[in-house]
């Protein structure tokens, strides 16, 4: 059975390899990404427009327009974007409407990242989360599906997490954000394909962006405006270990090249073959996807191996019962 899968891996390597899809011609494609001002939608944005796509750059902070127009070609097309207002997203949708009928992909990666464990994080910081990492995508997809489904093999490139697919401490808000994105992106591609629209799933594990680089000050200032009951639940030497464990794991300290992340959305674009989910990255393919797919109870167990250090509240728990 072994040397069947090997073999089986081995062909279809080759396959990759000496049989890949063609791609598409890009001259005269409008491609409309979202979060463009900075990270991966503006590098996005740049080699998209280098290739030769009409791109439609959505920025969400105005001064962000003109410095992004200064380094993209005079087809390409800067505009102030808030995903969470539809008014943004239709005038967005005049703007485009006004320069093509057709809409070769429409990429939503405009995202936001809140951590925090469920008892830290504040309702309103969740419902931020989801509707930028959600029901803005939902709001921007529903939007453009007329200019998507004008012709045949139009796509759509939604841009989740491995957190899409495990939920990690600290992550609880985020990753629910992620799996709604996943769940929406598997109906919108099983209901659209009458009309043969792609669409493709961005699955990166930790990349070195603004993101990272702010993480420490990130939990610092999420402890610094914890409650005091939530504080005294938790106590200070536990959130001091948790932050070593985050900041020292070697998946921060390690964190990947983002130029993966772009190779794979440059080919949802280009290819004449997209796939449905991409992992770029050893932290997503290889380490938290494997994890995901063993039973729970182990993952569960895997997981909670760091921590040994206990709350605060469970110390103060263990000594009444004593």
């Amino acid at each position: 059975m072994l040397t069947i899968i090997s073999l089986i891996l081995i062909f279809y390597i080759l396959y990759r390899i000496f049989f890949s899809p063609a791609n598409i011609h890009t001259q005269g494609k409008y491609v409309l990404i979202s979060g463009c001002d900075t990270g991966f939608g503006h590098t996005l944005a740049i080699k998209l427009d280098k290739q030769g796509f009409s791109v439609l750059a959505g920025v969400f902070v105005p001064d962000n327009v003109i410095s992004l127009k200064d380094k993209l070609s005079s087809k390409a097309t800067v505009f102030r974007l808030d995903i969470t207002k539809q008014e943004d997203i239709d005038a967005a949708f005049e703007l485009v409407n006004e320069k093509t009928k057709i809409l070769h992909a429409l990429v939503n990666n405009a995202g936001i990242s809140i951590g925090g464990y469920i008892d830290w994080i504040q309702v309103d910081s969740a419902r931020q989360m989801m509707n930028v990492n959600f029901f803005g995508h939902v709001a921007m997809t529903k939007k453009f599906l007329p200019l998507l489904i004008a012709k045949h093999d139009s796509r759509v490139v939604n841009m989740s997490s491995m957190c899409g697919f495990i939920s990690l401490p600290g992550s609880g808000a985020y990753s629910a954000s992620k799996y709604a994105l996943e769940s929406f992106s598997d109906c919108l591609r099983r209901e659209m394909a009458p009309w043969n629209l792609r669409v493709s799933i961005i699955e990166p594990g930790t990349m070195r962006t603004t993101m990272t680089e702010g993480l420490e000050q990130s939990l610092k200032n999420i402890w610094l405006q914890l409650p005091i009951d939530v504080k005294k639940r938790w106590g200070e030497q536990f959130f001091e270990y948790l932050f070593k464990l985050v900041i020292n794991s070697p998946f921060i300290r390690y964190s990947e090249n983002p130029e993966k992340v772009i190779r794979v959305l440059e080919h949802a674009i280009i290819s004449n073959a997209p796939r449905i989910r991409y992992r770029p990255g050893w932290q997503s393919s290889l380490f938290f996807y494997p994890l995901s797919i063993l039973p729970t109870w182990l993952v569960d167990k895997i997981l909670s191996l760091g921590f040994n250090v206990r709350p605060d509240g469970v110390k103060h728990q263990l000594s009444n019962q004593e």
